[in-house]
């Protein structure tokens, strides 16, 4: 078809029927939800900011019925349905802001734009109230499955108006992913909110997955396990606690070889790349003072496998144990890892929930926590069995203060215990590094302590500083000072956490 007729055949469709919705930004993950809403009885209009995309597509993969093909914003806008629903699918950050400034003039009053994109939740909860002055709807909604999961059905997390949530709700409901018959979708809460939970899922994602590697580690280097048995350890794991994504994939990954015979993975440079979310929840963690430690060490992982130079002339000179689990027995060690990466990911998972938390109530969002796990069941990378029994606690404590202290998870972390120490012991005997599994552990036992040493550090503080400190045998909130040196005075610094 030559380009006049393709733009005939887009007139007429413009002209016979006004899309349900639209959908900005075609590359493989537009795309594929696209065609997921065509499929579930949508009528789309596309938009591409390169029109060469937009005539690939429409010439191709949207050459079906239900896909609008437009060449400019003004072609785009026209072609949908009042009130409007835009969806952004483009890179997060500036570009997101070029799209909605060019959108603003074009649109009318009550029309919703969503940004379907990873934005940072600060960046959405600036912009919704600035489209208000407009007149306009916004919402952040994270969309969480990857390419397969666009397509398919992913999980979907929107924040903003209630309202436009509504106006939002057949579409998401009808394309998002089903887990016994409920589709993976639910309003998160107000402005920002939405990718705020998305980031949490990134974060958790992130833990996951280093938590996977240290594992991985353990079994091929440790125990010095060859792909074949390395992948009946990984199915067998997908059958038990562990069953999820992440592993399956892992275990799909340990049955790929090339042409040549050689397992892809062991083709692959050792240097993980990162788009930000799991570093943006690490920050967010800081701001709020709550201590995600896991998914913190998860990033700084990635970062440490970037000095890839670095480690090389490293390992030429500093020495150390020799990586393998001397004296291991295999079997035996292979039963603790599932327990020590189950208990791992117990705790990954309290302290995203811990930050969700924190933030949801500062921010005043109606997050319901029990309803991000259920969500969180299908469609999303992170989905798991797990996340059924992360819905059960919530179901049964909505108020629940931590994950762990729920009865199902503080028992099978008791389950776990011994096991998972003698993991962590066994990896730091043989040099290999777990900063993910021993964060997990260093925070269990830190929050299970009634007391830690940090009457020692106010006592530093105060005796450097004059930052006083609270007495155990005093009301909570009376601050005291002692002149350690003697020639302090009575002076203090003003009180304060950090």
């Amino acid at each position: 078809m030559d380009p006049g007729a393709t733009r005939t055949v887009w007139k007429e469709t413009l002209v016979s029927k006004q899309a349900d919705v639209g959908l900005i930004g075609l590359a493989v993950m537009g795309q594929n939800l696209v065609l997921n809403m065509v499929d579930n009885g949508f009528t789309v209009a596309v938009y591409n900011r390169t029109t060469a995309v937009t005539d690939e597509f429409a010439a191709g993969r949207g050459n079906v019925d239900g896909v609008v093909a437009t060449r400019s914003l003004e072609e785009f806008v026209g072609a949908l349905e009042r009130p409007r629903r835009v969806m952004l699918l483009v890179q997060a950050g500036r570009a997101v802001d070029a799209v909605i400034d060019a959108l603003i003039p074009l649109l009318d009053e009550g029309d919703v734009i969503v940004d379907g994109g990873n934005s940072n939740y600060e960046d959405t909860a600036r912009r919704e109230p600035a489209l208000r002055e407009h007149g306009l709807r916004y919402l952040g909604t994270g969309v969480s499955g990857g390419e397969e999961g666009a397509r398919y059905g992913p999980s979907i997390m929107p924040g903003g108006e209630k309202e436009a949530w509504e106006r939002l709700r057949p579409v998401f409901e009808a394309v998002a992913a089903k887990v016994d018959g409920e589709p993976c979708v639910a309003w998160m809460g107000e402005s920002g909110s939405g990718h705020f939970v998305k980031m949490i899922h990134n974060g958790i994602e992130y833990g996951d997955m280093q938590l996977i590697a240290e594992a991985y580690q353990l079994l091929r280097e440790g125990l010095g396990l060859e792909p074949e048995a390395l992948k009946d350890v990984f199915t067998r794991w997908n059958e038990g606690v562990l069953d999820s994504y992440l592993i399956e994939i892992t275990r799909d990954i340990l049955g790929t070889f090339d042409e040549d015979g050689n397992l892809v993975l062991d083709l692959i440079l050792d240097r993980a790349g990162q788009k930000g979310t799991g570093r943006w929840t690490a920050v967010g963690a800081l701001e709020a003072g709550q201590p995600v430690t896991l998914i913190t060490e998860a990033v700084f992982a990635r970062s440490l496998s970037a000095l890839k130079d670095q480690r090389e002339r490293a390992a030429a000179v500093l020495s150390g144990p020799s990586g393998r689990l001397e004296g291991a027995e295999r079997e035996r060690f292979i039963v603790d890892l599932e327990q020590a990466l189950y208990a791992s990911k117990i705790v990954s998972y309290a302290q995203g929930y811990m930050l969700m938390r924190a933030v949801a109530a500062e921010r005043e969002w109606s997050i319901d926590l029990g309803a991000t796990a259920r969500i969180w069941r299908g469609g999303c990378i992170i989905r798991s069995r797990f996340l059924n029994d992360i819905t059960e606690a919530y179901a049964a404590d909505p108020a629940l203060e931590n994950l762990m202290l729920a009865p199902f998870f503080a028992e099978a972390l008791a389950e776990a215990d011994a096991a998972w120490r003698r993991v962590i012991a066994g990896a730091v005997t043989a040099g290999i590094p777990v900063p993910a599994m021993s964060a997990a552990l260093a925070f269990f036992d830190g929050y299970r302590s009634a007391r830690l040493p940090a009457n020692l550090l106010q006592a530093q503080r105060d005796y450097f500083g004059a930052h006083t400190y609270e007495r155990v045998d005093r009301p909570r909130g009376q601050f005291f000072h002692t002149d350690w040196i003697g020639s302090g005075g009575g002076v203090t610094s003003q009180s304060y956490d950090a």
